[in-house]
């Protein structure tokens, strides 16, 4: 029997045009450039701004570039995953208004909400639909306008966080040894305690005490968030290597989430990796949650080779973490 795989055919990106600086963060909280960037890394963000501007616009955008770029149809995408923590509004689904927004009219789409993670979740979804034989050509996007729920009050997290969305293709590959060959995935609800939002859902429903309150805000307690983040994102991408066999050498990429320089390089020291084989660009874009790695991938398309071997990896509340390996299958280069 012929083993299908789910092989990554194209992917786009997208950003915000305004940019929020260090300097000027400093001037609205009481921090300054050397506190965030030795922290971080970060030294600007991308911020959406603009009336009834949501998630859903920039994933229709990241959609509508990635369909003309690999010349696809909208009318021959079969299924839209959308991979993020600040929807649109508490139901339709957001995948279902980038569907709609991009032209899509044949698909079936939803929602995942794992945080962080919930891009690594959402790749490994599209591509268990791609793998049952009954899906041709699945969109993922991961979109996340942070800003809307960031309390820029608050230096602990105004600074880390900022507005992004990146999509990929996915399409069935019978090639051996290309595409997404294996994931690992974890969770351990106890740790939500430390990352969460605390208002506006079903257990204490918007008001105005919550508003009042500062609630609709992320709570992030920073180290206990840390700490953890490093060794479970360090932990998933050391096991995967052992499973499969792959030496620090066999490694082209880690794409890691790009949530704290120092969680980075890290785990890049516990796979025993070199820096030049860790794509890391949040000193651009700070932690746009479920755009990060697809914005990595995009910004380093055009030096992917075919057969190139990748690790991804992320971290999130929940807590949530994982890691895909995956073969490149195309030149980017070409792209």
């Amino acid at each position: 029997m012929i083993k299908l795989r789910a092989a990554v055919t194209g992917i786009h990106g997208y950003v915000p045009d305004d940019v929020l600086s260090n300097e000027e963060l400093a001037t609205m909280v009481d921090t300054n450039d050397e506190w965030i960037s030795t922290r971080t890394g970060i030294k600007t963000r991308h911020i959406l701004r603009g009336e009834s501007k949501g998630t859903s616009d920039m994933g229709a955008e990241a959609v509508k570039g990635l369909l003309e770029k690999t010349n696809t149809s909208p009318d021959d995408i079969d299924l839209l995953i959308c991979a993020t923590v600040t929807p649109d509004m508490q139901f339709p689904a957001t995948a279902n208004i980038i569907a709609d927004k991009a032209g899509i009219k044949n698909a079936f789409h939803f929602d995942i909400n794992a945080a962080c993670s919930g891009q690594l979740y959402a790749l490994t979804t599209a591509a268990m639909y791609i793998q049952s034989g009954n899906y041709k050509k699945v969109v993922f996007v991961g979109a996340d306008k942070m800003s809307s729920i960031v309390d820029y009050t608050d230096r602990a997290t105004c600074v880390i966080f900022g507005d992004a969305a990146g999509a990929l293709l996915l399409e069935p590959t019978t090639e051996d040894n290309i595409g997404i060959i294996d994931s690992i995935h974890q969770s351990d609800g106890s740790g939500r305690i430390h990352l969460h939002q605390k208002a506006g859902g079903s257990i204490k429903p918007a008001s105005h005490e919550t508003v009042d309150a500062r609630e609709h805000y992320i709570y992030q307690e920073g180290q206990a968030v840390f700490k953890f983040a490093v060794s479970r994102m360090a932990d998933v991408s050391v096991e995967m290597m052992k499973k499969h066999n792959i030496s620090p050498d066999d490694l082209d990429w880690l794409v890691p989430h790009q949530a704290n320089m120092r969680i980075i390089e890290a785990t890049a020291r516990r796979m025993g990796i070199k820096k030049e084989q860790v794509m890391i660009n949040i000193q651009k874009y700070g932690n746009t949650t479920s755009a990060t790695i697809p914005l990595c991938l995009w910004e380093w398309e055009n030096q992917l080779k075919k057969g190139d071997t990748l690790i991804l990896a992320a971290f999130g509340g929940g807590f949530t973490w994982g890691s895909i390996y995956l073969k490149w299958a195309y030149d980017g280069s070409n792209h």
